[in-house]
């Protein structure tokens, strides 16, 4: 394991130049202090997880020092928001502090959010506060922990900086890792600003760094545009799998890798909802739970248009047809094995389709259904789960098909059903009103309580003694918080 001051830099994008980044000191913060570290995203950078005790952690990840081999600047790109283009957005409070590669030859971004204004700022401060960062921090390893490709965080960094929203709260650092923060608007911001020259260039680059594969096809444009469809169907599928709602897809906020990326106003679903929409400021629902497919093939569709100069439309099209029939497979796949279920037959997507109909309405807690489902024989379960249902007809029509599909499987072991449907159902997730509660008590000076539910998200499908209150269904108030985009 590493000390602080061994880390490898190899600053592969600073070196594109200055039309791909500005050059920008991070601006710090009075008093940081070490809010919450995670050992798991230390251990990628080789780091020994006692280095967050070290007073240098806090001064890193808080702006106030920098590694000599580090070069930190702000990325320029633009993007699709709620559908319209805007011509330049950026970096506006965070910063690329440089690229860290590992003994396993793993290069991984070092990106310090809420690190002041830059060149892109507009009308913002530049700055991050304790509860937006606190929800990007628990959410990045939450994710990964469920096996849902996502950038990490390293640690949050709080402070006595006053900074203003709806209210005066206190400004906060998040570091950020991920193999690259290159999105979908990096790509439509050198083509819409007609550079011909800097997206040859940027495409050379993410393919060298990210699709090398890629270039010993034929079209190697075209296999990394095929490859970026699908990861994001494989993405989105398990989103839906899962019930996480990200709550602004717009383009820039689309990594080139297909993972989770740029946390705003996110939730995972309490209640089952389709038309969920967790973002209070999407007045339209253009990003509610079930509109995440279409947008996700939309967002495909404006990177497709600003990678014209490469591949031909034909073969866009073509492209871009594979993403709902890779998406529907990895889904039907995902939740098949979330109902318990080995085998594949034709109407394993109806069997799903027709359990969320039944949901909707019903004020199903969507995770706590399926991981009760596993808890007892099939029979027993839907019996069990039956009066939480409105229509009750039509969930014993449903329960019915269920249970004779299961008995086609030929369960004989019902412990080993059990653990197999635990170990893809977990029993603890990121509610907001869990994330709220490690807020507020965050926000008081207790730290402890953002620590412990980062611990137990850790390990989500493994049930933990003790930590029972972490499983319940949330209070009332709990379901209805509005998040926003103020950060």
């Amino acid at each position: 394991m590493k000390a602080l001051d061994e880390l490898t830099f190899d600053n592969r994008f600073a070196r594109l130049g200055d039309a791909f980044s500005t050059h920008v000191l991070p601006e710090p913060i009075d008093a940081p202090r070490v809010v919450v570290a995670s050992d798991a995203a230390m251990a990628l950078l080789d780091l020994d997880p006692a280095v967050a005790q070290d007073p240098v952690f806090a001064q890193l990840f808080g702006g106030h020092t920098l590694w000599a081999d580090a070069e930190p600047r702000a990325m320029v790109y633009s993007g699709h928001q709620f559908g319209s283009y805007n011509p330049q957005l950026g970096d506006g409070r965070g910063l690329l502090l440089g690229e860290v590669y590992n003994d396993a030859g793993e290069h991984w971004d070092l990106h310090l959010k809420g690190a002041g204004m830059t060149p892109y700022s507009r009308m913002g401060d530049g700055r991050a506060v304790l509860r937006s960062s606190i929800r990007e921090f628990l959410a990045s390893e939450a994710l990964h922990a469920l096996g849902i490709p996502s950038s990490r965080a390293l640690c949050v960094i709080g402070s006595d900086t006053p900074v203003w929203r709806e209210t005066q709260e206190r400004a906060a650092m998040v570091l950020r890792l991920a193999p690259s923060h290159v999105r979908f608007g990096h790509f439509e911001y050198f083509y819409y600003t007609k550079r011909p020259e800097q997206q040859k260039q940027l495409g050379e680059h993410v393919l060298a760094m990210h699709f090398a594969e890629c270039l010993e096809q034929p079209e190697p444009y075209l296999a990394m545009f095929r490859e970026i469809v699908e990861r994001n169907a494989e993405l989105i599928a398990k989103w839906q799998a899962y019930g996480f709602c990200h709550g602004v897809m717009n383009t820039d906020n689309m990594s080139i890798l297909g993972i989770t990326f740029d946390f705003g106003p996110f939730a995972f679903l309490d209640d089952f909802d389709a038309n969920f929409v967790c973002n209070h400021s999407d007045h339209e629902g253009r990003y509610s739970f079930s509109n995440q497919v279409p947008i996700g093939q939309w967002n495909l569709s404006a990177l497709a248009q600003a990678l014209t100069p490469f591949i031909s439309v034909e073969a866009l099209r073509e492209t871009l047809g594979l993403f709902l029939p890779l998406y529907q497979a990895h889904y039907t796949d995902l939740m098949r094995r979330r109902l318990g279920l080995t085998t594949a037959e034709d109407s394993d997507q109806h069997l799903i389709e027709t359990l969320l109909q039944r949901m909707q309405g019903s004020s199903i807690d969507y995770t706590l259904f399926f991981r009760r489902l596993g808890d007892l024989p099939a029979e027993q379960a839907v019996a069990q789960l039956r009066n939480e249902f409105v229509d009750l007809k039509g969930f014993d029509e449903w329960a019915a098909q269920y249970v004779a599909r299961v008995a086609r499987e030929g369960v004989s072991d019902e412990s080993a059903r059990r653990d197999r449907m635990h170990a893809v159902n977990p029993l603890y997730i990121l509610r907001n009103y869990l994330a709220q509660k490690a807020i507020d008590a965050a926000q008081a000076g207790d730290y402890s309580e953002v620590q412990r539910l980062h611990d137990v998200l850790t390990q989500p499908f493994t049930e933990q003694p003790g930590m029972e209150a972490y499983a319940e269904r949330p209070p009332e108030w709990g379901k209805h918080l509005e998040i926003s985009c103020s950060s």
